[in-house]
């Protein structure tokens, strides 16, 4: 027996929000544009008074509109219904018969949570609505007049027949309207208040909730319905709506718009796929970020978030990340405070501590546009992941997959991260760990080689190359390892070095060479065969040397007086 408690129309707990519910009409909600504004199949009537723009919103030419076009519109338009939104709000509870104002204000929409929470003057645009308490005798012949309480301009009303069923099956806002309880709720006609820029969204929006169907196709009139969709609780045509953006080509104006949009609206599932294909198109076009080194400094904030959000950025390693990270919030946000608050609420989020160097990390905790506290407990973390062994991290990366910092999770950087142990006693000596994945070995092959980060000892800057080379004798290729410093003036620096590798089966680190070399900027010295094997032994799914497939190098460096 089917629950009597169930309301069938209401999109609380029926499942006729979906674009794909149960219907008999193919598995899709029911058309029925039939019914839109005919009167045989309504039972209430919709009265929408539009009231005019403030001069400095309303567009010269609406036909015309470019995407910079609308959001400058919509940008205006948002501060310009800051003003007039407390006598809205009072002027349409006025009219329903309520008299406290600031206690039916729950029913609101959301504010912006960037905004501030609790700001009662929140970026957002109001629906002023009241329930018209007059017969339809009475209604038909009243005269409308041409001002409004509130003192704004009516440009004309507009009648609709609508079936408040249909509206109801549809958005949560017309169930609570017509479903309230309240004895206006039980009148024939309703009247909702419009700006006249807001008008054809209201329509399209209107004919979608009974034919599943927009007539629009253009980026800025979506928007326009997008965002009357959010305001009634249309899911349905929130999807729609993104699901027609996303199929548009994209473009960085556009991507940058779609992540500017209200919060309410940037928080709604239905937009969820439209952002992330904007962010990913964001992360794609400026993943080489020195090629566009002037744009990127250019972007807005959502942007730059989106970019450093990416697992793909072609960067030398995460010190460079942080440092455009500062360059990029120094050059926008000129207070102190200001920087503070970007680095440890928004971009601070995005930057891979733990895989930053040691040297860099120092800086961390001396930079002033840090909080100290921020910078206290990310340094201290990334220290604590760089201490814990390779399995460790694997985990922490593992379970970090699904956040929004990915803090945990390296990227492709073209210098790989070492792990570094400096002693000063009784030699001064550094001991560098190396990590190479089993598929970045594959990769280079036949001819390829892979840098560390740079490391330093006695003031002098060293890295480590993996390469795959040809043996001595060019009867096959191999796995080489070489020790370099970084070019440096015409020092010359004698160095006595050992390179290890962890060998099964006992998983210890075994010495394959030693030496002593003496370098001057510029020079590398290493072993073109580390292994003494052929490259396809080295890379055998039977190899000593990869573990849990990771190849562990050691490189021991030491400076004896």
């Amino acid at each position: 027996m089917r629950d009597s408690g169930l309301d069938l129309f209401d999109p609380r707990t029926a499942v006729m929000d979906s674009d794909y519910s149960s219907s008999p009409i193919g598995g899709r909600d029911p058309d029925f544009a039939f019914a839109f504004n005919d009167s045989n199949f309504s039972d209430r009537v919709l009265r929408i008074e539009i009231v005019s723009d403030p001069p400095e919103t309303r567009p010269e030419s609406e036909g015309s509109q470019t995407l910079a076009d609308w959001a400058a519109r919509k940008s205006k338009r948002r501060r310009g219904d800051i003003a007039k939104k407390g006598i809205d709000i009072c002027h349409s509870f006025a009219a329903l018969g309520i008299s406290n104002c600031a206690e039916e204000q729950i029913l609101d929409q959301q504010p912006d949570s960037e905004d501030g929470v609790g700001d009662e003057n929140h970026d957002e645009e109001e629906i002023p609505m009241v329930e018209d308490s007059l017969s339809g005798d009475e209604a038909a012949n009243s005269d409308d007049s041409n001002w409004s309480e509130d003192g704004s301009s009516s440009l004309r009303v507009k009648t609709l027949h609508i079936s408040s069923p249909i509206l109801a099956a549809k958005s949560p806002f017309f169930y609570k309207l017509f479903s309230n309880g309240m004895m206006e709720s039980e009148q024939r006609h309703v009247t909702l208040r419009i700006s006249a820029s807001e008008e054809a969204a209201l329509m399209e929006l209107l004919n979608f909730m009974y034919s599943n169907t927009l007539t629009t196709n253009t980026a800025p009139a979506l928007l326009d319905v997008l965002m009357a969709a959010d305001k009634f609780e249309v899911a349905s045509c929130m999807r729609h709506c993104s699901r027609l953006l996303r199929n548009m080509p994209m473009t960085p104006d556009s991507a940058l718009l779609y992540l500017d949009l209200p919060f309410s609206v940037l928080m709604a599932d239905a937009v969820q796929p439209l952002t992330d294909a904007a962010k990913q198109f964001l992360a794609a076009r400026y993943k080489d970020i020195s090629k566009y080194q002037e744009e990127v400094m250019n972007l807005p904030l959502a942007g730059i978030e989106a970019i450093l959000f990416s697992d793909d950025l072609q960067v030398a390693s995460e010190d460079a990340v942080y440092d455009f990270a500062l360059k990029w919030t120094r050059t926008h946000y000129q207070k102190l405070e200001e920087r503070r608050e970007i680095l440890s609420t928004r971009l601070g989020r995005y930057i891979r501590f733990p895989y930053m160097t040691g040297r860099k990390l120092k800086k961390v905790l001396t930079c002033s546009d840090f909080d100290p506290d921020f910078a206290n407990k990310t340094v201290i973390e990334a220290l604590f992941f760089k201490a814990e062994p390779p399995h460790r991290q694997r985990t922490y990366a593992t379970e970090e997959s699904s956040s929004t910092g990915r803090r945990f999770i390296e990227r492709a950087y073209k210098y790989r991260p070492v792990k570094i142990v400096e002693l000063e006693r009784p030699h001064q000596q550094c001991i560098v760990f190396l990590d190479l994945k089993r598929e970045e070995c594959t990769n280079l092959f036949p001819s390829g080689r892979v840098y560390s980060q740079a490391f330093h000892l006695g003031g002098q800057g060293f890295f480590l190359s993996a390469h795959c080379n040809m043996d001595q004798q060019s009867s096959f290729h191999c796995f080489g390892l070489f020790l370099g410093m970084q070019e440096k003036g015409t020092v010359t620096f004698a160095v006595d070095y050992e390179f290890s590798a962890r060998s099964k089966p006992t998983e210890e680190f075994i010495s394959k060479y030693k030496g002593n070399y003496t370098f001057t900027g510029g020079k590398a010295v290493g072993y073109r065969n580390l292994f003494s094997i052929p490259w396809t032994s080295f890379m055998a799914d039977d190899s000593l040397y990869f573990i849990d497939g990771i190849l562990h190098l050691r490189a021991e460096l030491t400076i004896k007086q």
